[in-house]
């Protein structure tokens, strides 16, 4: 129950931290994408500039919700799998180098894992 709690805690504390983050992207005004308050100007180039406006935003939020969960959920998954090898070397000491040799592996499938997630943010920054 008590690991339950603490689970939740700090996916609580995560997400929190996610919004918190997102905030600035939410508060930006028309005014930091050009001044749209001319009279001159035409209705369909306001309209232009408001939804380049708006996609950059999604695009910001999406990108830093994913990275965020990405990297969250790999630092989780590397704590438990320190944790594990740490009590499954206690537990056995003769089998120490099989199992750092299975930790070393299994850290750096979780790294790929969010390397993936690095490169997919990538394309949608600079491709999207």
């Amino acid at each position: 129950m008590k690991s339950l709690k603490k689970s939740t805690v700090a996916l609580l504390a995560i997400l929190l931290m996610t919004v918190f983050f997102a905030i600035p992207v939410c508060a930006t005004s028309g005014k930091a994408a050009g001044d749209t308050s001319s009279k001159t100007e035409n209705v369909s180039v306001e309209t232009q500039e408001k939804d380049d406006t708006d996609a950059t935003g999604s695009k910001a939020m999406a990108v830093g919700l994913a990275i965020g969960l990405a990297a969250a959920g790999g630092a989780i998954g590397m704590g438990i799998v320190g944790g594990k090898t740490a009590d499954g070397i206690s537990r056995q000491p003769d089998m120490e180098s099989k199992i750092r040799t299975t930790l070393m592996l299994s850290l750096v499938f979780i790294e790929t894992a969010i390397i993936y997630a690095l490169l997919v943010v990538i394309l949608v920054i600079f491709v999207l």
